[in-house]
C-alpha cells in the first residue's frame, strides 16, 4: 500500500470521526487501518457500541447490516458491499419454501437458529418465530438454548455448523432437500442445505497427508468445515478462537489450520511450522474484494458529500432481526 494512501485515510476518519473495522479474513493492507479487527460477534458488538456515529466496514454485506441492526442511528458504509456466498444461499423466499416443506412433512414445532451468515431479511423472519442468531464463537451456548425449547432445531444456512453442533450434543440430523423424508422425520436437527466455498476445501485426505508429514503436527479447524474433518481434528473453534489457540502454541510446534488464507498467513509470521490445511490457498474471493483504494474512494466521496453502499434496512425487518440478534448478545 502506498504511503500516501494511508495517510489520506486517517486524515478523512479522523475528520470525520469515522471507525474502520475490518473482518480478519481481509488483506493484510487493509486489515493495518482498521482501528479494531475481529470476527462477526467481535465486530457487531464492538462497531454498534463504538461512540463514532459513521462505521467504515470491511467485510462482507451481512456483517454490516448486522451493525445497523444493533445500531441504527448510526451511518454504516461499506467499501465494496460484497457478499457472502454462504449469505446468498438462504433469500427469505427460500426461507418460506423451507417452512412450507416441513409443515407437508407434518412438523409444526420448529425453533429456527440462523448463523450470522445470512440477510436481514431471514433473520426477521427467524426473530419473528422466536428463534435466535448464532456465529461460531457462540454457537454452543446459542445451541443449548435452542434445545431448551423442546422443538425441532431448524439450522440454517450452514449445514456443515448444524451437524457439527448436533454430534456434539449426540443428536441426530438430517439435511433438508439432500436427506429422506422419513430421516428427517427422525431428526432432532434439521440443516439446510448450505455451505461455506472456503471451508469445504479442508478434507480428511488432507489432514492425513500433515499427519504422515509431520510427526506431532495439530490440526486446528473451524466448524464450518465437514464433519469427518471436525472429528479428526485437534482443535475446532471460531475464527478467533483459532487465533488463540494457535498464538498459544510454541513456536516449535508444527500446526495446519483448516480456514482462510489471509488469517493463517497472519498468524505466526516469525514461525515455519504454520500450515494452511489445503493443497489449494483457500482465499474467500468476496473478502478479498475490498483494498486499501477502495476505501479510500469510499471516503472521499463522503467527503465530498456522496454517499457510496450505505446499508439501508427496512425498519420493520431491522426491528424483528434485532430481536434475534439481541437474544444471542444476551446469551454470549
Amino acid at each position: 500500500m502506498q504511503e500516501r494512501t494511508k495517510e489520506k485515510i486517517q486524515e478523512l476518519l479522523e475528520k470525520h470521526n469515522a471507525l474502520l473495522v475490518a473482518h480478519f479474513y481481509q488483506k493484510d493492507e487493509v486489515v493495518e487501518l482498521a482501528h479494531f479487527c475481529g470476527d462477526s460477534l467481535e465486530l457487531a458488538r464492538k462497531a454498534s457500541k463504538d461512540s463514532r456515529n459513521l462505521v467504515v466496514f470491511c467485510g462482507v454485506g451481512f456483517m454490516g447490516e448486522s451493525v445497523k441492526i444493533l445500531a441504527p442511528n448510526k451511518r454504516v458504509i461499506m467499501p465494496k458491499i460484497a457478499c457472502c456466498s454462504m449469505a446468498r444461499m438462504i433469500s427469505s423466499d427460500y426461507y418460506d419454501r423451507s417452512m412450507e416443506l416441513l409443515k407437508s412433512y407434518g412438523i409444526e414445532d420448529i425453533f429456527p437458529m440462523t448463523y450470522i451468515n445470512s440477510s436481514a431479511e431471514v433473520k426477521a423472519k427467524v426473530g419473528a418465530m422466536g428463534g435466535v442468531v448464532c456465529t461460531s464463537a457462540n454457537a454452543k451456548k446459542i445451541f443449548e438454548y435452542a434445545r431448551s425449547a423442546n422443538k425441532r432445531i431448524f439450522f440454517l444456512p450452514d449445514k456443515c455448523l448444524g451437524a457439527n453442533l448436533a454430534d456434539m450434543f449426540n443428536l441426530k440430523y438430517s439435511i433438508l432437500g439432500m436427506d429422506s423424508k422419513e430421516d428427517i422425520l427422525q431428526s432432532d436437527v434439521i440443516c439446510y442445505n448450505g455451505f461455506c466455498s472456503v471451508h469445504q476445501l479442508f478434507s480428511v485426505d488432507d489432514i492425513d497427508f500433515y499427519r504422515q508429514k509431520y510427526e506431532d503436527i495439530l490440526i486446528a479447524v473451524h466448524p464450518e468445515c465437514k464433519p469427518e474433518v471436525v472429528k479428526k481434528a485437534d482443535f475446532v473453534g471460531s475464527t478467533s478462537q483459532i487465533i488463540a489457540y494457535v498464538k498459544g502454541l510454541p513456536d516449535s510446534q508444527a500446526v495446519a489450520v483448516g480456514t482462510e488464507f489471509n488469517l493463517v498467513s497472519r498468524l505466526r509470521p516469525q514461525s515455519n511450522n504454520t500450515f494452511v490445511l489445503s493443497s489449494t490457498i483457500p482465499e474467500c474471493p468476496t473478502m478479498n474484494e475490498t483494498s486499501p483504494e477502495d476505501v479510500l474512494k469510499l471516503l472521499e466521496a463522503y467527503d465530498q458529500g456522496r454517499v457510496h453502499n450505505e446499508i439501508l434496512l427496512d425498519k420493520e425487518i431491522a426491528d424483528m432481526a434485532k430481536r434475534a440478534l439481541d437474544k444471542m448478545l444476551e446469551l454470549s
